[in-house]
């Protein structure tokens, strides 16, 4: 064989060879190349997909933490309103004390409001009947005890602490001695005299010269003169009553209660 030939032979063997392979070569990408963009829409969309599932996931993290908040704000509220119930329960419950309290009081001023008259009255008619010492001064607080009664704008409490007042300042005049200034009717002429009062016991006034002096007599209910024997006794019981000296022994005319009769 021609070498030449054989060569050529050789050469065209392979050019077939080549176009056959290349003619598979093409029939396989055709055949392969849905099956690559298949794959690859399935990669793309897996892809997507699992973005997806990751916003999903994120969104249901964060409304997982909103819903741990929310419930946790929930449970607070529950405690908060549990407390309210029982400060309101607790209020409520102070509210019906008070109105029984207030109606107690109600009671309490209806029954005081009459005693406090009775007990102004009583007063009154003690004083008057007592040793006329500081006369006006006595009138003028059982005065003022009558007009604070009429008035609304004091509370019960307070006219009660005032008639107590009253009834302490006479209970202390019975353990108390006393000198002041005043004026009497003596022979018809009104006169500045020094008051003397030992207690309930002893009332007498001396004129400012000394001229003239006089006890009061509680069982006769008049004044009674005194000589001049007691002038000194009498002195000297005005300086203790001033506290000018201490207090000594003294000798003063005192009118010891008749016995009634049969006794």
């Amino acid at each position: 064989m021609n070498p030449c030939f054989a060569r050529t032979l050789l050469a065209a063997s392979l050019i077939v060879s080549f176009s056959v392979a290349s003619s598979q070569t093409l029939a396989q990408d055709q055949v392969l190349e849905p099956v690559v963009d298949a794959a690859n829409e399935i990669n793309q969309s897996a892809r997507s997909s699992q973005l997806t599932v990751d916003k999903i996931a994120d969104t249901t993290q964060e409304r997982l933490q909103q819903f741990k908040q929310i419930s946790r704000q929930i449970e607070g509220l529950e405690v908060y309103v549990q407390q309210l119930q029982k400060q309101i329960a607790s209020q409520e419950t102070e509210q019906a004390d008070l109105n029984a309290s207030i109606d107690e009081v109600s009671v309490v001023e209806r029954q005081i409001t009459p005693l406090m008259l009775r007990m102004i009255d009583s007063l009154r008619t003690f004083v008057e009947l007592d040793v006329p010492f500081l006369p006006a001064e006595r009138a003028n607080r059982i005065a003022s005890l009558e007009a604070l009664m009429d008035r609304a704008n004091v509370d019960v409490s307070e006219k009660f602490r005032r008639v107590m007042e009253a009834y302490q300042i006479e209970s202390e005049y019975g353990r108390t001695i006393e000198a002041y200034h005043g004026e009497k009717a003596i022979d018809g002429q009104l006169q500045e005299v020094e008051f003397l009062r030992v207690g309930r016991t002893v009332l007498i006034y001396k004129t400012r010269n000394g001229d003239a002096m006089g006890v009061w007599n509680q069982q006769a209910r008049e004044w009674q003169s005194l000589d001049s024997s007691y002038a000194s006794d009498v002195q000297e019981a005005l300086r203790i009553a001033r506290k000018q000296l201490a207090p000594d022994l003294l000798m003063l005319p005192i009118f010891h209660p008749q016995p009634q009769a049969g006794e």
